[in-house]
């Protein structure tokens, strides 16, 4: 069937509205200003997910190198900092948030992210029913978590990424959505001994995590990469 200019537009048109992106950092129930905090992401107009897991844009999804403009926010080990999402997350698949602690004597705004320095402190999980797969983040159009507060004072990003998976049946049909956020980070006791990782680097295309048909036959389990959360 051959679709009209009018019904190519509107079906685009649709895409693109069930896409999302990360604006805003939220701390204790406040909005700040869009990407006041956040570095801009290079969907800041498209809404359009990361599908290379080996892109560079794993890191923050930024639009350009360096800090996109965004200045650092001081809040405690133990607050609660999330995103706000523009517009929701429409799309089933799994939330999580990372760390990365810049190292001494640099600050949040001048840090890459790069090499292994990145810890899980949040992940979500699916309820499985015969029917199929929901998560809790799916139709949020605010996430957030709990800083840990067994971890050391420093400056940090905050990462947030969303894996979509309802075109996930094949290598590179999973969509990520990601943000990163500037914070410094006070009064936490510094004991945690987090297991790290880096990104790009420990995503790989093919795992069961990202590879996956959600929908036929539907899976009687789902675990999201890389484990579990640092627990305090």
């Amino acid at each position: 069937m051959k679709l009209s200019g009018v019904a190519l537009l509107a079906s685009a048109f649709t895409v693109v509205e069930a896409h999302y992106k990360m604006t805003q950092l939220i701390v204790n129930g406040a909005k700040t200003g869009i990407w006041q905090h956040v570095r801009k992401t290079t969907n800041y107009q498209s809404n359009g997910p990361v599908t290379d897991v080996t892109s560079s844009q794993m890191t923050c999804y930024q639009l350009a190198p360096g800090n996109e403009g965004a200045t650092t926010y001081s809040v405690r080990a133990g607050d609660t900092v999330g995103f706000v999402v523009d517009a929701s997350i429409s799309h089933p698949g799994p939330l999580s948030f990372w760390l990365s602690k810049a190292p001494g004597g640099t600050k949040a705004d001048q840090w890459d992210g790069s090499g292994a320095t990145w810890f899980k402190i949040y992940q979500d999980y699916p309820t499985v029913a015969g029917s199929g797969l929901t998560w809790p983040s799916q139709g949020l159009s605010a996430v957030n978590v709990k800083l840990p507060t067994c971890i050391e004072d420093g400056e940090y990003l905050l990462r947030v990424e969303h894996i979509a998976l309802h075109s996930a049946s094949s290598v590179g049909g999973a969509q990520l959505y990601i943000s990163c956020a500037q914070l410094r980070i006070t009064g936490g006791i510094g004991t945690a001994k987090p297991k790290m990782y880096s990104f790009p680097g420990s995503y790989v295309a093919t795992d069961p995590g990202l590879m996956i048909n959600i929908y036929y036959p539907v899976p009687t389990n789902y675990k999201p990469p890389l484990g579990d959360p640092l627990k305090c």
